[in-house]
Order: C-alpha cells, then sequence, then structure tokens
C-alpha cells in the first residue's frame, strides 16, 4: 500500500494564480481535483498548499479514493502532426505572415489563447 510519504514526494505540479479582485494568491494541484488554497503572499499560498495536498491525500487514503499520480511531462515530444484542409492551411500562412511570425508561433498563440 502507498504511504503518504510516497504521495508527498511525487513531483505534482502546483499553480499559483494572483487573486486580482482581493489581493493574494490562489494555489492548487491540477492532478488533485479541489486541493485548493490562498494565501497573502507567494510564499505563504504555496507554504499552505503544502499543507493542503497533505491534508487532500490524507483524506483520500482515510476513504479510500483513488489517488491521481503526477503525469510527467517528459513522455511528450512537444510535437504533434495535425491534417487540415488546404484552404485552412492557406489562411494560417496568411495570418502569421501579416504578424510577421512563423506559422508555428502563430498556431501556438490560437492554441494558447483558447
Amino acid at each position: 500500500m502507498k504511504t503518504i510519504e510516497y504521495y508527498m514526494s511525487l513531483p505534482y505540479r502546483v499553480e499559483l494564480v494572483p487573486d486580482l479582485e482581493e489581493g493574494g494568491y490562489a494555489a492548487g494541484y491540477p492532478e488533485l481535483p479541489g486541493c485548493l488554497t490562498v494565501g497573502d503572499t507567494r510564499e505563504e499560498a504555496l507554504s499552505n498548499a503544502d499543507d493542503a495536498k497533505r491534508a487532500w491525500i490524507m483524506a483520500a487514503l482515510e476513504e479510500g479514493t483513488d489517488i491521481p499520480e503526477p503525469v510527467s511531462v517528459e513522455k511528450y515530444s512537444g510535437q504533434f502532426k495535425l491534417r487540415i484542409p488546404k484552404s485552412l492551411h492557406k489562411k494560417l500562412a496568411d495570418c502569421a505572415k501579416r504578424e510577421g511570425i512563423s506559422m508555428n508561433q502563430y498556431c501556438l498563440y490560437l492554441l494558447s489563447k483558447n
């Protein structure tokens, strides 16, 4: 059986987001649904996130809930091939040219925007 120490040692990705309305920061672990916390400073939010992760894992172990393990980005190359209609290819190339960037950069911009 996997222990809390095992799960705490795994490299879960933490997201830190500034709270623009009330100030401070929100922190959470995307791979641990509902594992969120806040803090007045980045440091406090990250410290609280570690505590929240421990509490989330302890509760999941007690309840017998499956605990997802972190997804490694190392197994992804950052590349994929996509077949698109020639007309869409032309539109993307034209837009990228107008922006003065490569079509790859333009497509990355579009993907990250949405």
